[in-house]
């Protein structure tokens, strides 16, 4: 069996996930679900844009909030102004870095994938 082979059909792939401590803490889902929150100001608000449901989204939370020890979404009860969630400062940081670190992966794969095509295709 022969396969044929061009630059384009070789790609190498990877996946940016974070851990604090050996615990998991981010991903691409999870940098969505704060994205969300902090679009909609509402995790059940943010769960459904993500066709998860909201004890997933809220399991999740509580896992990053966990994790990082300090609050990366808060949450407020209903009442007069009603309830809701926000992006804390530290969860914005969060979000910015991971895209950064994202961005940088990315850049690192297409080079990687450049230099492996490369390889493969002398051959």
């Amino acid at each position: 069996m022969s396969i044929t082979m061009t630059r384009k059909s070789v790609e190498v792939q990877g996946r940016v996930w974070l851990t604090l401590n050996g615990k998991a803490l981010l991903g691409k889902g999870r940098v969505e679900l704060l994205t969300q929150v902090e679009m909609t100001g509402s995790i059940s608000k943010a769960a459904k844009s993500m066709k998860m449901s909201y004890k997933a989204a809220w399991d999740a939370v509580d896992a990053m909030n966990n994790v990082m020890g300090t609050p990366v979404i808060e949450s407020a009860v209903g009442g007069v102004k009603g309830g809701g969630s926000r992006v804390t400062d530290a969860g914005r940081r969060l979000i910015a870095e991971y895209k950064s670190l994202e961005s940088r992966h990315k850049q690192w794969l297409d080079s990687a994938t450049e230099e492996f095509a490369a390889s493969l295709l002398k051959k």
